[in-house]
């Protein structure tokens, strides 16, 4: 079961609970506790699921306004696939493991948080965190799982798998590492979009600093939940070498890190994918139809380049690219 947790230290800052506990949290654990709630209209018409404890019976419009906050987050057509349960802290804990620290907990779909302000935490500012895991949950980031490395575009936008080989950045680490775990830094910069198009100011407590959101990595945030990323996009290119050329060379965009194939229907030609200096990163091997195929994973590299050289007659090629 994937999970991702927050919880609160005595000193105000936010660590995650480890691992092992939060694969404790179950949906027997969820039925221990009793529930008001279920299905919620909001103004904008959409639907959100949302279960209080009867802890906080005394206050019966609880389910209500949280669903309406649900709804003026950014998001997609994820809403829908959620169930939110808001618990007092104790019943959290039950819920997602720890030791009375943990102030929210998300799996599958599920999400679980404290309903009311702890050591001076607003509960919206756990509830966005864990709504950010949700987002990622029901995104792709292939060959990735953009619950550990964040959605497509962020993660690519803040260099995750670059750092993830540097090893500055772990993902899925919900341990030693959490303040390192970029699946907590997308779920930290979730949050930060959402106070800031709310007015208020930039607070990044239990992440590290080196993942601090840009403009440009909020944007990048932003589009990856508005208009997610769906799968890699294949481009036929048709082209010919220059009069009394041999080789033919051409710039490749890569905006994102993921894995790139580039396929060569003519096998007598050479192909071959180039990095900066023109560094050969790659060379074409044949393929099964007489081709020459190249296979690449993108990891931080912003501009490649593919060449073709003729190794026979000069003639006309057509090249198939599969990318991010």
């Amino acid at each position: 079961m994937k999970t991702a947790c927050i919880a609160l230290i005595l000193t105000a800052a936010l660590a995650s609970s480890s691992a092992a506990a939060a694969s404790t949290m179950s949906v027997r654990a969820l039925r221990s506790e009793t529930w008001d709630g279920g299905l919620y209209t909001t103004a904008t018409g959409e639907h959100v699921t949302v279960e209080v404890s009867t802890a906080y019976a005394s206050d019966p419009g609880a389910g209500q306004r949280w669903a309406n906050f649900f709804t003026s987050l950014v998001h997609g057509s994820e809403l829908g696939l959620l169930t939110a349960y808001i618990a007092p802290i104790d019943e959290v804990a039950d819920i997602c493991g720890g030791n009375g620290d943990v102030l929210g907990c998300y799996w599958n779909d599920k999400l679980v948080a404290v309903g009311v302000a702890t050591d001076g935490l607003q509960p919206t500012s756990v509830v966005t965190h864990e709504y950010g895991h949700h987002v990622a949950y029901n995104r792709h980031n292939a060959p990735w799982s953009a619950v550990d490395w964040g959605t497509k575009r962020w993660a690519s936008s803040v260099n995750v798998c670059a750092r993830a080989a540097a090893g500055t950045a772990y993902p899925g680490d919900e341990g030693f590492h959490y303040m390192l775990n970029p699946g907590e830094a997308f779920a930290e910069s979730y949050r930060v979009l959402n106070e800031q198009l709310a007015g208020l100011p930039l607070q990044w407590p239990i992440v590290d600093p080196s993942f601090l959101p840009t403009l440009g990595s909020l944007a990048a945030l932003r589009e990856d939940v508005v208009d997610p990323w769906t799968g890699p996009t294949t481009q036929t290119v048709r082209a010919r070498f220059a009069p009394h050329r041999r080789v033919w060379t051409s710039k490749l965009a890569t905006p994102l890190d993921g894995d790139l194939t580039i396929g060569l229907r003519q096998g007598n030609d050479d192909l071959q994918l180039l990095g900066d200096s023109r560094k050969v990163l790659a060379a074409g091997s044949w393929t099964t139809n007489g081709g020459k195929s190249v296979q690449f994973r993108i990891c931080g590299q912003r501009s490649l380049a593919i060449r073709v050289r003729a190794t026979g007659k000069a003639a006309p090629f057509t090249l198939k690219v599969t990318k991010p």
